[in-house]
């Protein structure tokens, strides 16, 4: 005698209304699952929304880059409470408070963007020249391309009129998402029809690589600006995601990693040098009245920190001048005093996240479930040492999930409603990268039915769907019709056997 299990018809049916889910695989330090980086085919301004999907979705530099570092659990340097007195020191007394300046911009442009002759007339031996011929460098310079402070801190001016205006630092920071370049200057300035700079700098956001030792860039530091901007769209997702660009009065001779340049002659080591890392204390309380924008630096600030990148007159980090900021939105920021941050002891090139035995996390493959029923979950974590601490959580979906045990690998997940869910491993040891996959689950209401023959009855067992069910048979799926055999509220039944080969199916409402 053979029986056949059957899924009901009415489940088929709701699992082929899910629309195709495509698996994301890219997932950033931040733990946040990046969507396809759109193309960019002409020059886009940092001040869109354009801009705001094309950044959003980009990894900038990998996961282990000093930039995206969690630094939230790093010893504090054994002279940290000297150099902050230092730093205060060094400031007017109102100027010794975290303060947001307005200042650096960008420009998103495709990889075939024409490149255009600009002159190094300050340091073009620390200039990258891309080809160029002495002191040219061949850069890839829209015609909209923004210089510092614009639009907010320029006072009405149009684009054209602040690019061939002169004053101020006037950095200028290209980038090319789909490349995965970065292309800095230093007091840009349109002149007639030509560009010129003090100096230009071109990184690599897809490498942990630095500038040459000795070799400076936009900052003192020898620093990319990019990807230490506090920006619109990050904001207003709640967390600034990488470390920011920290400036100070006064700095040492002397430049730690990541930082390649010094701008000092000072040697007392109570000064922070270029590349210094500061964390905002864990002990500060962020009054819950604050706006969103607040919130999402000061936790940045907490976990990924801020490095000294050059000299000024303010304890300030860089702000996007964009004209969408909510008027205010970061006004309390400047009642943090200085005396709330600590040093940190920094890590180098092979260590913390960069050091060897980083974890490896596999959500495994994506799969369908049922609604309501517990579904197996088969997660493979690799380390070395430490073990690192396991976690499921919920990234998306439409209702809510409970886990057997979110803390081990393998485990149960039960779904509460129909829907597509994202469900995402993390493997954290403390000292590299959280390591991150993600599982795309399209649960449906989809009847699973599973048979056993016991004695002179065989056994129907089936999870999903919503009562009453129909129970139907009949001898062959190429022929005939089915048979109703019962309508049931439960989710099991018992038949006699016939001695004949029989096929089943359960339809649920």
């Amino acid at each position: 005698m053979k029986y056949r299990a059957v899924p009901g018809i009415l489940g088929l049916l709701v699992w082929l209304a899910f629309p195709p889910y495509a698996t994301a695989e890219r997932i950033n330090q931040e733990g946040r699952i990046l969507g396809p980086l759109p193309v960019v085919t002409n020059a886009i301004l940092f001040d869109t929304n354009r801009a705001d999907a094309v950044v959003s979705n980009m990894q900038i530099f990998p996961v282990t880059n000093p930039w995206n570092e969690c630094i939230s659990n790093r010893p504090v340097l054994s002279n940290s409470t000297a150099m902050i007195a230092q730093i205060v020191m060094d400031l007017h007394t109102n100027r010794a408070v975290l303060t947001p300046e307005f200042e650096m911009n960008y420009v998103l442009v495709p990889d075939n963007q024409p490149l255009v002759p600009i002159q190094f007339v300050t340091y073009p031996d620390d200039s990258d020249l891309n080809g160029g011929t002495y002191p040219y460098g061949r850069y890839p310079i829209p015609t909209n391309m923004p210089i510092e402070s614009w639009p907010v801190g320029t006072s009405g001016q149009t684009l054209y009129q602040w690019q061939t205006n002169s004053g101020g630092d006037r950095h200028s920071i290209v980038v090319q998402p789909g490349a995965g370049f970065s292309w800095e200057t230093w007091e840009a300035q349109l002149v007639g029809t030509n560009w010129q700079a003090a100096n230009g700098a071109i990184f690599n956001l897809n490498t942990n690589g630095l500038r040459p030792a000795g070799l400076t860039s936009g900052d003192a530091a020898g620093f990319p600006m990019f990807p230490a901007l506090v920006r619109y769209d990050e904001a207003g997702r709640g967390m600034i995601e990488h470390a920011c660009r920290l400036v100070v009065a006064k700095s040492l001779k002397a430049c730690i990693y990541p930082a390649t340049h010094y701008a000092s002659s000072i040697t007392n080591g109570n000064y922070p040098a270029m590349g210094q890392r500061l964390r905002l204390k864990s002990t500060f309380t962020v009054p819950a009245g604050w706006t969103k924008e607040e919130k999402a630096v000061l936790a940045g600030l907490k976990k990924y920190g801020a490095m000294v990148a050059d000299n000024g007159n303010y304890f300030s980090i860089s702000v996007t001048p964009d004209d969408r900021w909510p008027p205010g939105c970061f006004d309390d920021l400047t009642s943090v005093s200085a005396t709330n941050f600590e040093v940190i002891q920094t890590t180098g090139p092979n260590e913390g996240p960069r050091s060897p035995g980083a974890p490896m996390a596999n959500a495994g493959p994506d799969r369908t479930a049922p609604v309501g029923v517990p579904v197996t979950l088969s997660g493979v974590v690799t380390y070395s040492n430490p073990p690192p601490v396991i976690l499921w959580k919920l990234y998306s979906g439409p209702g809510t999930v409970v886990f057997g045990n979110a803390a081990q690998t393998n485990t149960t997940v039960r779904f509460g409603a129909p829907g597509v869910y994202t469900l995402e491993l993390s493997a954290n040891d403390g000292v590299h990268a959280v390591a991150y996959d993600a599982a795309v689950f399209t649960v449906t209401t989809a009847i699973n039915l599973t048979i056993a023959v016991t004695g002179t009855n065989v056994n129907l067992n089936w999870t999903g769907g919503t009562a009453p069910f129909v129970v139907q048979e009949r001898g062959a799926l190429s022929t005939g019709s089915w048979n109703n055999v019962l309508t049931t509220n439960a989710q099991n039944v018992s038949l006699p056997l016939t001695g004949a080969a029989e096929f089943f199916r359960v339809q649920g409402q």
